[in-house]
C-alpha cells in the first residue's frame, strides 16, 4: 500500500523515533458507534493506519462507546467492516468501556488530589456558571465540598442513588482560564441506561474529553492523532494524563478535517436524513458513509488516493466533489469490463435483416486491457436503442439517428432509419430501419462514412434492468449557525438527486453478482447494487458519469 506523502505528522514521528524518544509507533482510531462512518472517517483512518504501517507500528480500533444512549452493536458492526473493506488490519480492538473500573480508579485519585467535586448544578447553571470567550467563569457553590464529602457522593453516584442529571463530578481546574475548556469541566455524568457492551453494570460514565486521554495512555498510544476541532482541548488531555498520574504520556497532534462539496459530514445529520426517510438506510448510495459510497460502487483503491492527494494539513477546506470522482474512474477505467446498457429504450427492428437469424459479435472487453480478452454480442433483427439516439425533427449537427439518416451501431454496422412507428399519442415507439452488411465493424469497409455511432442491445436475448441515477444529495453546504431563520439542511436536500429508469443489458450480464462493476457505453460506471439486486432482477448504480472537467 502506498506511503502518504511528507507531512507534519509524519516528521514529528521521525524526529521522536530518532531521538528515543519512542521505540515504535503506536496510534488508534477511536470512532464513537454512534452511526455509521463517512469520508472524513476515511482520512482518519488512512492517516492513523497508513503512518503507523509506514513505521511498523500498531494501531489499535477502539470504540468510544461512554454514551450508552447513542451506541449499538450494529454501529460497532459497521465500522468494523469499514477499516477492513478501506483495507486495513486493527493490531488490538479496544471498547472504552474496557477501562471503565479504571478510569473510576482515576476520578477517585483527582477527588483524593482536591482536584475533583460533585457538582449539584444543572447542566444550564453550569453552562451559565462557565462564562463567555471573553468573561471569566464563576465557581460553583459545590465546589469546595472536603474530599470526604465528594468521595461520599461520587460513590453513590455510582451505586444509583441519584437521577439522571441531579450531580455530576467535575475537575477542579480554573474558573478564570482563558480557555473554557478548564473551567471545571464535567468529567462524569449520571445514566440509567443499558450499556450495549457493560449492560447495567454502571450508570455513571465518564466524559469523552476525560476518558479519551486516558484510554490513550493505557494502551501505550504515542501520537494521538484527532482533528483540529480537538485543539483547544489539547491542555486538558495533558491535564488529564498528567494529574491522574498515568505512566504513558501520548502526544496529541491536530489535523484539518476532510470537507467535501455538497456533503453532509455531521453524523447527526446523516442520521436525521435516515429517520426522516430522505435515503433508504445509512448505505444509500447518496450518503457519503463509507457503506454508501461502498453500495455505490467506489472502490477502497480510489478513496485511499483521493484521502493521499488531499494531503495533511491543519486547514480544512473544502475538496470539490468532483475530486474524489476522479480518483475512482482512474481506478476503474482498467479494471472495470466494457458493456453497452440502454437506460431509456427504443425498439428499432431491421427490415432487411433475416428473421430468425442471430450472430455473435466480437468486442473488446476492455480495450485498454487488451489481455482481459474478448467478449460476444448478439446482433439480430431486433435491437434496442437510447429513445436520446433519435430525433424526428434533429437541429443541425445532429448526427444519431433521424429519418432518412445512417449511423453505425457499435460493434456492428451502418443502419438508416427508414420509417417512424408512432402509437395513438403520437408517441415514437418503434423505428424501421435497413442495414448495410457491408458494413460490418472489423471488415475494414471503407466504402462511406458516417459521423454518429451510437450503442444498443439485441431484443430477443436482453436482460432487463433497473438503473438508479444519483445527482448530489445536498444542493449546497449550507451551515444551520447562518441559515435563514427557520430553514435547516433538510430544506437543501435535492429532490431529483435520485432518478430510476428501466431498460435493458447485454445477456452476458445476466449472471452479474452484487458488487460487479462494469462500464457502460456512453453512460459512465455502474456498480451491481447489493441491496436490491434479486436472481430475477438486476439492479445497477450508477457510480460516476464518463467524463469530467475536473483537473488534478
Amino acid at each position: 500500500m502506498e506511503n502518504l506523502s511528507s507531512n507534519f505528522i509524519k516528521d514529528v514521528m521521525i524526529k521522536d523515533l530518532e531521538s528515543g524518544k519512542h521505540d515504535k509507533i503506536i496510534t488508534r482510531f477511536p470512532p464513537e458507534p454512534n452511526g455509521y462512518l463517512h469520508i472524513g472517517h476515511a482520512k482518519s483512518i488512512i492517516i492513523n493506519f497508513g503512518l503507523a504501517d509506514e513505521f511498523n507500528g500498531k494501531t489499535n480500533l477502539r470504540f468510544d462507546d461512554t454514551n450508552p444512549l447513542k451506541e449499538d452493536v450494529e454501529y460497532v458492526n459497521s465500522i468494523k467492516e469499514d477499516v477492513k473493506w478501506l483495507g486495513f488490519e486493527w493490531d488490538n480492538l479496544f471498547f472504552a468501556s474496557d477501562y471503565f473500573e479504571e478510569m473510576y480508579k482515576r476520578a477517585v485519585l483527582l477527588i483524593k488530589k482536591g482536584l475533583a467535586y460533585v457538582d449539584d448544578l444543572s447542566a444550564d447553571e453550569i453552562r451559565e456558571y462557565r462564562g463567555t470567550l471573553t468573561s471569566p467563569g464563576k465557581e460553583s457553590p459545590y465546589r469546595d465540598r472536603s474530599v470526604e464529602e465528594n468521595l461520599d457522593l461520587f460513590e453513590r453516584m455510582r451505586n444509583g442513588e441519584f437521577e439522571n442529571g441531579q450531580k455530576v463530578l467535575r475537575a477542579k481546574i480554573d474558573m478564570k482560564s482563558p480557555n473554557i475548556n478548564l473551567r471545571d469541566p464535567v468529567i462524569y455524568r449520571i445514566s440509567h441506561a443499558t450499556h450495549h457492551n457493560t449492560g447495567d453494570k454502571w450508570c455513571i460514565y465518564p466524559m469523552y474529553a476525560f476518558a479519551h486521554p486516558l484510554e490513550d495512555a493505557i494502551e501505550d498510544v504515542t501520537h494521538s492523532i484527532c482533528t483540529v476541532e480537538f485543539e483547544d482541548q489539547r491542555p486538558l488531555y495533558n491535564w488529564v494524563v498528567e494529574q491522574c498520574e498515568m505512566e504513558s504520556t501520548p502526544q496529541q497532534i491536530e489535523f484539518g478535517r476532510l470537507n467535501v462539496t455538497n456533503t453532509v459530514m455531521s453524523k447527526r445529520k446523516l442520521k436525521q436524513l435516515v429517520d426522516e426517510g430522505f435515503v433508504d438506510g445509512w448505505d444509500d448510495p447518496r450518503m457519503p458513509t463509507i457503506s454508501g459510497m461502498r453500495r455505490k460502487g467506489f472502490t477502497p483503491e480510489s478513496i485511499r488516493n483521493f484521502v493521499r492527494e488531499t494531503g495533511v494539513s491543519k486547514g480544512s477546506g473544502a475538496v470539490d466533489s468532483q475530486m474524489l470522482e476522479h480518483f475512482v474512474r482512474e481506478d476503474l477505467k482498467l479494471k472495470a469490463p466494457r458493456t453497452m446498457g440502454i437506460l431509456n429504450p427504443l425498439k428499432v427492428v431491421i427490415t432487411n435483416y433475416p428473421e430468425g437469424q442471430i450472430e455473435l459479435l466480437d468486442a473488446e472487453i476492455n480495450p485498454e486491457v487488451p489481455e482481459m480478452g474478448m467478449r460476444k454480442i448478439p446482433f439480430s433483427r431486433e435491437i434496442y436503442i437510447e429513445k436520446d439516439d433519435f430525433m424526428e425533427n434533429p437541429p443541425a449537427k445532429y448526427f444519431r439517428l433521424f429519418p432518412g439518416n445512417e449511423v453505425r451501431l457499435k460493434h456492428a454496422y451502418f443502419i438508416k432509419c427508414e420509417e417512424v412507428i408512432k402509437d395513438i399519442h403520437g408517441e415514437v415507439i418503434e423505428l424501421r430501419c435497413t442495414y448495410d452488411p457491408l458494413t460490418k465493424s472489423g471488415t475494414g469497409f471503407t466504402g462511406r462514412k458516417v459521423k454518429g455511432t451510437i450503442h444498443w442491445v439485441e431484443a430477443t436475448n436482453s436482460v432487463p434492468a433497473e438503473f438508479r441515477l444519483y445527482e448530489p444529495l445536498i444542493l449546497d453546504n449550507t451551515d444551520e449557525d447562518t441559515a435563514e431563520e427557520g430553514k435547516t439542511f433538510l430544506d437543501n436536500v435535492n429532490p431529483e438527486s435520485l432518478v430510476v429508469l428501466q431498460g435493458f443489458v447485454e445477456p452476458n450480464m445476466r449472471e452479474s453478482r452484487p458488487h460487479d462493476k462494469f462500464q457502460f457505453f456512453r453512460h459512465g460506471y455502474f456498480n451491481v447494487d447489493p441491496k436490491h439486486t434479486t436472481v430475477d432482477k438486476l439492479v445497477f448504480n450508477r457510480i460516476v458519469s464518463l467524463k469530467s472537467s475536473f483537473k488534478i
